[in-house]
């Protein structure tokens, strides 16, 4: 079974889809300058909601 990703917002979860639709749909927001993150779907069950997520640090 292929892996699926998730696409998550400040406030939203994507629908779970491949790698492909996910870098599309990442691509689509930030065009629109919206900031999104790609995740599996199997973190985005364990953190349940976009709240929980930790924008990642670049140092």
């Amino acid at each position: 079974m292929a892996e699926r990703y998730v696409v998550v917002t400040d406030n939203s979860f994507s629908e779970p889809m491949s790698k492909e639709d996910a870098i599309r749909t990442l691509k689509s927001y930030d065009s629109q300058n919206i900031t999104a993150y790609i995740i599996s779907e199997e973190e985005a069950k364990r953190i349940k909601t976009p709240q929980n997520f930790n924008t990642p640090k670049w140092e």
